[in-house]
């Protein structure tokens, strides 16, 4: 499709035609696709504004401060909770850990477990040493895909300190929280790591074993 082609449905009224044009931003030479997609984020359709702050986790690369810019308004301002986990996921995909501040602030404001888990992820892949304050935060969560994703989050920082609130999973009832575990604890490593990757040797679900067998090892 030609470039004249996607200016033409991203700037169409048809909020489905609009879509289908953001859908198609990535083959536009980046830069010219952040000029389009700028206006969008502020859209009155909320699927309009998702679908801008999700394809900026791409395009975004083009104008990074532009991109952080854009998507604080979103996380911070955004009517709609699916939107400002779509600027979560964005925000994290470009690793921009100057929002590390903003992430924070809205996953304490929020009972909004999706939200949540959008942050947690997005501070996983930035690698944002004081992202550890949340994550530990998240560990008392009754919710099992937040808790993993977290736990998971806490490996990969590598924040070996955060050790000993993992005791808790080691048996936990949900197989993949173990698993995460399991993951997490060769990622941090040590003493107290290995003694609980041992015990995981033992577990009832096979894959969880075979985590804690390959975690034991690099531990």
């Amino acid at each position: 499709m030609s470039s004249a082609s996607v200016r033409e449905l991203v700037q169409s009224a048809d909020y489905g035609d609009c879509i289908s044009g953001v859908n198609r931003l990535n083959t536009l030479p980046y830069e010219e696709a952040m000029t389009l997609v700028e206006p969008l984020m502020a859209h009155e359709n909320a699927r309009v504004r998702y679908a801008a702050a999700s394809k900026i986790a791409t395009i975004g690369t083009a104008d990074l401060p532009k991109s952080l810019e854009l998507l604080r308004d979103r996380l911070a301002n955004d009517s709609e909770l699916d939107v400002k986990a779509a600027a979560a996921d964005a925000l994290g995909a470009l690793q921009l850990k100057e929002a590390y501040e903003d992430l924070a602030a809205v996953y304490e404001a929020t009972n909004d477990w999706i939200l949540q888990l959008s942050i947690v992820a997005a501070l996983s892949e930035m690698g944002e040493p004081k992202a550890i304050e949340v994550l530990l935060d998240a560990l008392e969560t009754d919710n099992d895909l937040l808790l993993a994703t977290a736990i998971g989050a806490i490996g990969e920082l590598k924040a070996e300190s955060a050790v000993p609130r993992l005791e808790a999973f080691v048996c936990h009832d949900d197989s993949q929280v173990r698993f995460r575990t399991a993951q997490a604890l060769g990622n941090l490593g040590g003493d107290l790591a290995r003694e609980w990757l041992r015990r995981m040797t033992d577990d009832t679900d096979a894959q969880v074993v075979e985590q804690a067998k390959i975690a034991l090892a690099r531990a």
